[in-house]
């Protein structure tokens, strides 16, 4: 057996006759791309409160429970149960399902962050819903565009199943908390809701479930009620004024938007105008699908802004129902409502906060 010297010595040997690793591409303070495909994600010092992993817990706080399930469609999902009280009759109503995508320009960002966990948690309780399931979505560039969708379209197929379950092999085959999804969810009105790429990955999630064999009888017993585009991360084929001109924020830079979605585009894409991320093309590639109708909320100072209306304009032309609400305001720009220092310390991003709240409430309530 070689001793702990002699097993040092020979790895060495072994990495000095790999090629040396060099970077390849680099996105200020978010990742470092090497050669060898090795990928590093920081994080700038502003955002590491926000990146925090927050563990799941079964007692409730604030009304929610949270829950890690790994799924046998090949995805992981978080949960946010919501508590539900029984009525007097002894029959609970049954309320809708969140499917939720998170942001992160699909190169970064993981369900699990606090950044994610705040909002949702309470977006959970304010919209009276069963719960809200959070998708733990691969990453590019390891996993390019499609795999996040797929991934999108996995976890609502695992939906499907939850709700197929008959109440007695339900138990054998899911966890305690899948269980109490499935007995208090109304699966008839399943809305997906995506923040910025997540709000990309609920187009084209969508899309995808009702392209394959006519989505009601594909998703049966579900049913797509809805989706939310929360400051949805669409990029025109060449830069727009709200692009060049709006302020950058911790999250989003004129390097990141550039970078990362070359980096999540499929392998030997070179423009921006590509039906995953460009809004005309997106529904273009759609057009023939039916479409559930659709929320997209939009931030004045973000620098989307431009492709986040063109997509509504695009959607309304295309005979699509979608309904757009812009929140405006100075320090109002992307994905503002899921920084909670700003929520709860400017009197704008509050207001602006309640009204996006009220509108996904009205848009659920409504669907």
């Amino acid at each position: 057996m070689a001793t702990m010297p002699q097993t040092a010595a020979t790895s060495e040997q072994q990495d000095a006759t790999k090629p040396p690793r060099t970077l390849v591409e680099s996105v200020t303070n978010w990742i470092h791309v090497y050669s060898d495909g090795s990928v590093d994600r920081l994080g700038p010092p502003e955002a590491a409160p926000f990146m925090s992993i927050v563990p799941p817990y079964d007692e409730p706080r604030d009304g929610v429970t949270v829950h890690d399930v790994a799924t046998d469609r090949g995805v992981d999902v978080r949960l946010y149960l919501t508590a539900t009280a029984t009525p007097p009759s002894g029959r609970r109503r049954r309320r809708p399902v969140l499917l939720h995508f998170h942001g992160g320009a699909f190169c970064v960002s993981h369900a699990a962050w606090a950044l994610y966990h705040n909002f949702y948690v309470r977006l959970a309780v304010e919209l009276d819903v069963a719960g809200v399931v959070s998708v733990v979505l691969p990453l590019a560039p390891e996993h390019r565009l499609p795999a996040a969708i797929d991934a999108g379209h996995a976890a609502l197929l695992w939906l499907r199943d939850v709700a197929s379950s008959s109440s007695g092999d339900s138990v054998a085959r899911h966890p305690a908390a899948v269980e109490h999804l499935r007995d208090a969810a109304d699966f008839s009105r399943v809305f997906l809701i995506g923040d910025s790429a997540g709000g990309v990955l609920v187009h084209n999630v969508a899309a995808c479930a009702s392209a394959a064999g006519d989505g009601a009888e594909t998703l049966d017993p579900i049913r797509l009620a809805g989706g939310v585009l929360l400051h949805p991360g669409f990029i025109t084929p060449e830069k727009t004024r709200s692009e060049l001109e709006n302020p950058p924020t911790p999250f989003m830079t004129q390097e990141t938007v550039d970078k990362f979605v070359m980096l999540a585009l499929p392998a030997g894409a070179t423009s921006r105008d590509h039906p995953y991320t460009s809004p005309a093309a997106a529904v273009r590639a759609a057009e023939a699908v039916k479409l559930p109708p659709m929320l997209v909320a939009v931030a004045e100072e973000d620098l989307l802004y431009d492709a986040q209306v063109e997509y509504g304009e695009v959607m309304a032309r295309a005979g699509k129902e979608v309904e757009t609400v812009v929140s405006r305001g100075r320090g109002i720009g992307h994905v503002f409502y899921l920084n909670w220092f700003a929520v709860e310390s400017d009197p704008v991003a509050s207001a602006r906060a309640r009204e996006l709240v009220d509108a996904m409430k009205s848009f659920v309530d409504r669907h």
